[in-house]
């Protein structure tokens, strides 16, 4: 027996709770965004209205000015999209408890069960879609198929506000004839080398032999060409099952770009000491860290490097990020952004560490030491907050900038 997957999907939900904040947004073209104040503040989402004069997600505010000089912009208010996102699948789960959210406005449903006491998977999305509007406020798209890549192809093909489904019987003549960039995790650099290969759709990339797509793409290839042939199995998780947690990771576009080793070194420090302090408090150790770079004209680079041995030490993925940086980034580039993720983790008791024979003492000493320190800078954060404590590089560029501040006159 088939299974029924549902995917919803809130329709521009970021414009749409600030739009409940102040309905007064509804009356024209809105856009919410990082920075309203600079010109170089990046789109965050957008309402249907924006959407037709082509604002695009991403893209710089003057960018979306240009295309809109009546575009009204908001800052966002992340506590009220976290809040409207709990309510969206609290009435979820008054149909299934196979809940699993897939990012704050979205989440796939398994309604097998749930069908003998609410009717088909179209009924069930047609009174989601119905409840949503009337309960919560918000409207949202549903697909509905035997597989979860199909339903989420599905709340994409009908926007907004939309029931679509992709059906067993259905499927070859509506989803392969779709681009094939419509498919899950199919990113535009796949979708650009799919298109050189003559693949231009999802039919298309169905019909491809297995170690061909293989050799192109390795095992991700072998996920795409299942999800392309209506071969998904991947199971919808219980919403209040313990997620592994698979990677701890961190952000920052910065107010303005980094330019030089000191003020890189400023950013990474700031992200590492988060990711570290996550790591513990989680009993993990990383055995990999990943950098990103984006630069001013949205061009991302991202490098990674396997560890010598695992850590959860702020001051090792200060290094290692930095290392990263120098080896990849020229320092007179200017950066618009830096992330840092701690990947491969495992649990602290488990990284048993194999000391080289080459290690010095001192050298184990010192990480002793570096690990005891984390520990204390916990600790201290924990009983007076995290700002009790912060790194001299913080206080550096802190005293810095005051002391370029034109004093007033007395």
């Amino acid at each position: 027996m088939d299974r029924t997957i549902l995917h919803c999907d809130c329709n521009s939900f970021y414009a749409s709770v600030e739009t409940l904040l102040d309905p007064t947004l509804a009356d024209g073209p809105s856009a919410v965004c990082g920075d309203p104040e600079s010109r170089h503040g990046i789109i965050l989402a957008k309402n249907e209205k924006a959407k037709a004069f082509g604002v695009q997600t991403a893209e710089t505010i003057w960018q979306a000015k240009r295309k809109c000089p009546d575009l009204r912009l908001v800052a966002p208010h992340r506590s009220e999209y976290v809040k409207y996102s709990r309510r969206c699948n609290e009435l979820y789960l008054q149909y299934t408890d196979l809940v699993d959210p897939f990012g704050i406005d979205e989440s796939f449903l398994d309604v097998t069960g749930s069908m003998h006491l609410f009717g088909t998977g179209e009924q069930i999305a047609d009174e989601l879609r119905r409840r949503m509007r009337e309960e919560v406020g918000l409207t949202i798209s549903v697909g509905v198929s035997f597989n979860r890549a199909f339903a989420k192809l599905g709340s994409d093909y009908k926007k907004p506000d939309g029931t679509t489904v992709f059906s067993r019987e259905n499927y070859k003549e509506r989803v392969w004839p779709l681009p094939v960039n419509t498919l899950l995790y199919v990113g535009k650099r796949a979708a650009d080398r799919l298109s050189h290969l003559g693949v231009h759709t999802i039919g298309d990339l169905a019909a491809c032999d297995p170690a061909f797509v293989h050799h192109i793409f390795g095992k991700m290839g072998d996920t795409l060409l299942r999800y392309a042939r209506g071969e998904d199995d991947e199971p919808v998780r219980p919403f209040y099952e313990e997620r592994e947690v698979k990677s701890v990771g961190n952000s920052m576009t910065f107010a303005h770009n980094l330019l030089g080793e000191a003020e890189c070194r400023m950013g990474l420090t700031a992200l590492c000491d988060n990711v570290g302090r996550r790591l513990r408090s989680r009993g993990m150790v990383c055995q990999t860290v990943q950098l990103g770079i984006r630069d001013p004209e949205f061009r991302n680079r991202s490098r990674q490097v396997t560890l010598e041995r695992p850590t959860n030490s702020t001051r090792a993925l200060i290094e290692t990020s930095m290392a990263l940086l120098r080896a990849h980034w020229p320092m007179d580039k200017p950066v618009r952004l830096l992330s840092v993720t701690a990947a491969n983790l495992l649990p602290e008791e488990q990284s048993c560490e194999q000391l080289s024979l080459f290690d010095s003492a001192d050298a184990i000493e010192r990480r002793d030491k570096q690990h005891k320190l984390d520990q204390t800078v916990d600790e201290l954060r924990r009983r007076f907050g995290n700002q009790s404590v912060i790194f001299a590089h913080s206080v550096k560029k802190k005293q810095e900038n005051t002391e370029n501040t034109p004093k007033k006159p007395d």
